[in-house]
């Protein structure tokens, strides 16, 4: 038996403590997602202050007796609302950083929904609506596990707490560097939990143990100084579209793995996931290939993978008898853990620049930049994790690998190199996140919740 195993008559009175709070949490997490605060320039910023406010008024109302909504600057620019509440820590006792954002994406178009996105509906035993995944339930887990241990805990009980949730995840943090900088010391902590992620399955939770890094860019193709008659002219000469379709197909080879030289592959993963399930939750269409060689995991976390997200060029409806003179793609590209962001990114401006079709000019735009992650699986604080994942859900925690990235996991990390850093989440392969009709399941929600309440009170245990 693990030495941190919980004793059973402690487990049932938290699982009991954890259940009475389930109500007030899911109608909380409604109101929340009535809140449409999109980080998206283009969208309205009150919604994003109204996002915070209601936060800081929770978690208020969870115990903490300070809470601040704060901002900082990165040279001209102001960070969006984000909101700390800081319980201190009993002597000799850890402080727990619990993360998690506000912000959620642009809602797309709602004839796609098959709800209001920002009207909270249930159907089949899942929450849909934007946020309800990503990330409005990982901020409800951090509420409900206060509003269920505080009331426990005296002074010299438990652990301190700082909970931490931002306003622009979604939009990359672009000023998270200068936030920490400028409120490093209020956020320093032992253990950092960041409730950003998924699970294995519905009903299997998992740690995530490795996030890709991600760089993009925009790639720009011009063959004509205007456009042309595609009659008079075509033939000689090929349309931009053409010829930036051609540079993007020399991005992979035939295999479909990603063919640009100065990338590197991380090992392979110890579990796997099932084609078929992998399929059937990514919405592949039948008759369509995977594409690339190794494992489906391998391919997903521990390998490079480009896609293309956006095209500029002239719109069907409005297309004429013309030769397109220049045409613009947006290139993402994930990168394995351990890849430099910047070598990255010169490795992938070198290749479009070098692979330039009949001699086009190219024009490459370097974008965002992320570092991909680790996590030091060996941590007292990862075995607690496990313990109470597996506890809560009533199946054994899996240590998994992430295909997308959470960039600013590897700056806590630099800032913070003492912590240990834990990846969780509420999110399962059905969720949806950043598309329409995102879901959250209400009864791993549930479970998710309890097994942070049973994280926090193991910590308290470790002291």
């Amino acid at each position: 038996m693990s030495e941190h195993t919980l004793p059973d008559d402690r487990l049932e009175l938290l699982r009991a403590a954890s259940a009475a709070q389930d109500a007030a949490t899911r109608g909380d997490l409604e109101a929340l997602v009535r809140i449409p605060s999109v980080s998206a320039r283009a969208f309205d910023a009150e919604h994003v202050h109204a996002g915070a406010a209601a936060v800081a008024e929770l978690l208020r109302g969870a115990g903490l007796a300070r809470v601040d909504v704060l901002t900082a600057r990165a040279g001209d620019l102001e960070s969006n609302p984000a909101v700390v509440g800081h319980r201190p820590a009993p002597a000799g006792a850890p402080t727990v950083l619990l993360y998690a954002h506000h912000d959620v994406q642009p809602p797309g178009r709602e004839e796609d929904w098959s709800s209001p996105p920002f009207e909270p509906t249930e159907r089949d035993g899942r929450l849909f609506g934007r946020g309800a995944a990503d990330d409005k339930a990982g901020v409800m887990v951090h509420v409900h596990a206060l509003r269920t241990l505080l009331p426990t805990w005296g002074p010299d009980d438990g652990v301190g707490v700082t909970v931490f949730v931002e306003g622009e995840e979604e939009i990359g943090s672009p000023t998270f560097a200068a936030f920490l900088a400028e409120h490093r010391e209020a956020l320093a902590a032992d253990v950092i939990v960041v409730a950003d992620s998924g699970n294995w399955r519905v009903g299997v939770p998992a740690l995530t143990t490795t996030l890709r890094g991600l760089v993009d860019c925009d790639v720009t193709v011009e063959v004509l100084s205007h456009a042309v008659h595609s009659g008079v002219n075509g033939g000689p000469v090929l349309d931009a579209l053409t010829v930036l379709a051609r540079l993007i197909a020399t991005l992979h080879d035939e295999n479909g793995d990603v063919a640009v030289d100065g990338l590197h592959s991380s090992a392979a993963p110890v579990v796997d996931l099932d084609e078929a399930t992998f399929r059937a939750d990514a919405g592949v269409l039948p008759g369509v290939r995977l594409a690339g060689t190794g494992t489906v995991a391998d391919r997903l976390w521990t390998k490079p993978a480009i896609s293309v997200i956006g095209l500029d060029a002239t719109p069907v409806d409005r297309a004429s008898n013309t030769l397109v003179p220049s045409a613009r793609a947006k290139i993402s590209m994930r990168i394995a853990p351990g890849q430099d962001p910047s070598a990255a990114m010169t490795a992938l401006r070198r290749h479009l620049l070098a692979n330039a079709p009949f001699g086009a000019r190219v024009h490459v735009a370097d974008g965002e930049e992320g570092k991909a992650f680790s996590a030091d699986t060996s941590s007292r604080a990862h075995a607690v994790a496990r313990e109470a994942l597996s506890a809560a859900f009533g199946a054994p925690a899996v240590e998994m690998g992430m295909g997308g990235s959470i960039p600013f996991v590897a700056d806590l990390s630099a800032v913070y190199p003492g912590a240990a850093i834990l990846v969780t989440g509420v999110e399962d392969p059905d969720s949806r996140a950043h598309g329409a009709d995102e879901s959250l399941h209400l009864a791993d929600f549930a479970r998710a919740c309890l097994g942070e309440v049973l994280l926090l009170d193991g910590l308290s245990r470790e002291s």
